[in-house]
């Protein structure tokens, strides 16, 4: 995740071990009593799992894909026919025999612990085709998947989730904050949302847009879209669930969009979608969709782009990973529900950085990368966060964290260079997002790099408190304080809802160039020497086109 928390009562270490400590209990107790964990009684044996890609990149692609890899004993859950690819369970060595078969273009191994078995069946799981037939190979049969809906490595306790170098680690010991009844929205008045100028010291980027008057509810004015234009497009939010029973978003997510990804299959079943409050930092893609579209009602916080519909879709499973198999059903689950953006706030796991000369890391990135390129093919524009590590992206680098699935001891440390990219930021064509503080200046956290990142967007201060973190909703009616490139990464996911809702018509390059011009001019009119650093900037800050 791609957020910076605000400082709690324990420390960050303190956290982890504590997650770590409830994680293994928690699933040690699944095991014993039997059904917790979605997971089928195995034979004592020891399973990775893989994504095989196919040399197609169709049905008939992935249906090979499926029958090669059952021929070397290998046990598929979920096909992806969008993309020429299926997921796979087996032993250590499946990847290196499956390498060699004709058709196969790649293998690679999600994770570097083995669970006891694959998942068990799941009823309704898999993808709906324009026939209405679903794909999946357990679809319609079996069981459910138990407790609930994420896999992780069965009675395995794994290392934290994958949170950036700075101190970060949002869990039930997040400082929440009052109802602030819409008013600490200083990101908001800096991208030109608002009907009112923020607090004196928040960077106007444009002109506040005339009041409407003592309505909370009075549609926007300045050439933006009406929540009723809003309402027409639909963005999807990756990530650790979304709590579609908070007041600000019980009418934004869509529940006929939104899904489970957590272990690779598309689950749709009711709540699926909602995070599980027993992993840490599950209320972080709350937070996320609350910047997108909170309701403009007079409580709480507004979104970017009130009215517009969210598919809510869970990544995170139990072990608190963003699989690259979660991230690929995700994709694909989205742009084949419509989502005209794709918020991607978090990075891969368990490599932070994914280096082409390892086969597993390799196959891992052209993976996600086919998922991403069928996104944007759909119409989806792509929007990642740039991360939290202060990191020049055009230089070398050194990785302490991966792989961060790990069940004891140190990480390894990697020298890395350039040609080792976090997935999905820096794909070809996804909107890459730094992260600016309420002054406009670059976020000493935020990663950067020319050509690397697209454009800037409110990220605000992690020991800025209210007026200096971007407040937005939390799990249970909620709210807190956070900052980072996650927070940045949603307010251009909102802003491209809102050039959809102007220009139903237009594609994704279209979108991206409307908000590049303005982003651009943002600068020019608004800071002293404009947005002159393009490592930091990109294209400029982030700020609403109007017309």
């Amino acid at each position: 995740m791609e957020q910076v928390s605000q400082a709690h009562s324990s420390t960050p270490a303190t956290r982890r071990r504590r997650s770590v400590r409830v994680l293994g209990a928690t699933l040690l107790t699944g095991l014993l009593l039997g059904g917790a964990v979605p997971y089928v009684t195995g034979n004592g044996g020891t399973y990775l799992s893989y994504l095989v890609l196919d040399e197609r990149t169709d049905a008939q692609g992935a249906e090979h894909a499926a029958d090669q890899a059952r021929a070397l004993g290998g046990k598929v859950v979920q096909d992806y026919p969008q993309i020429g690819a299926v997921l796979a369970y087996a032993g250590p060595q499946f990847a290196e025999e499956l390498r060699g078969r004709p058709g196969i273009a790649a293998v690679g191994a999600t994770r570097t612990i083995p669970v006891p078995s694959p998942p068990r069946p799941l009823a309704g799981s898999g993808f709906t085709t324009d026939t209405g037939v679903r794909t999946g190979p357990d679809a319609g049969t079996g069981a459910g998947a138990g407790a609930g809906a994420g896999a992780g490595a069965a009675g395995v306790a794994a290392a934290p989730p994958a949170a950036d170098d700075v101190a970060e680690g949002a869990d039930d010991s997040t400082a929440t904050v009052p109802d602030p009844g819409e008013q600490t929205d200083w990101n908001l008045a800096m991208i030109g949302a608002l009907d009112r100028p923020a607090g004196r010291n928040a960077a106007l980027l444009r002109p506040p847009v005339a009041d409407r008057g003592a309505d909370p509810s009075a549609d926007r004015a300045g050439g933006l879209p009406t929540a009723q234009q809003l309402s027409r497009v639909t963005v999807a939010v990756l990530d650790s669930g979304v709590d579609d029973t908070h007041p600000d978003l019980r009418a934004a997510v869509d529940p006929a969009a939104s899904a489970s990804c957590a272990d690779g299959r598309p689950d749709p079943r009711s709540g699926a979608w909602r995070p599980d409050d027993a992993i840490n930092e599950s209320g972080h893609g709350t937070h996320v969709a609350g910047i997108v579209g909170a309701a403009r009602d007079g409580h709480g916080v507004t979104g970017v782009a009130p009215g517009v519909r969210i598919a809510a879709v869970r990544l995170l499973g139990p072990l608190g990973q963003y699989y690259a198999e979660n991230i690929v059903c995700g994709m694909l689950w989205a742009a084949d529900h419509g989502a005209r953006a794709i918020n991607d706030s978090y990075f891969a796991d368990p490599w932070k950085y994914n280096c082409p000369e390892d086969a597993d890391q390799a196959a891992l990135a052209a993976a996600v990368g086919r998922a991403v390129a069928y996104a944007q093919h759909k119409g989806a524009v792509v929007v990642a966060s740039a991360g939290n590590d202060g990191q020049d992206l055009n230089s070398g680098r050194t990785d302490r964290r991966s792989p961060n699935d790990r069940t004891s001891g140190p990480p390894e440390e990697r020298q890395l260079g350039t040609e080792c990219i976090r997935l999905p930021g820096e794909l070809p064509g996804v909107v890459t997002v730094t992260a600016v503080e309420r002054n406009g200046l670059p976020a000493a956290y935020s990663n950067y790099g020319r050509g690397k990142v697209s454009i800037a967007a409110p990220g605000g201060d992690p020991d800025g408190g209210t007026r200096g973190a971007v407040v937005s909703d939390w799990p249970g009616g909620r709210y807190a304080a956070l900052a980072g490139t996650s927070m940045s990464a949603a307010h251009v996911t909102g802003a491209v809802a809102v050039v959809a809702a102007q220009h139903p018509d237009w594609g994704p390059e279209q979108i991206t160039a409307a908000l590049a011009r303005a982003a651009d001019d943002s600068c020019t009119r608004s800071l002293p020497l404009g947005c002159r650093d393009r490592d930091y900037y990109g294209a400029g800050i982030l700020t609403l086109p109007t017309g």
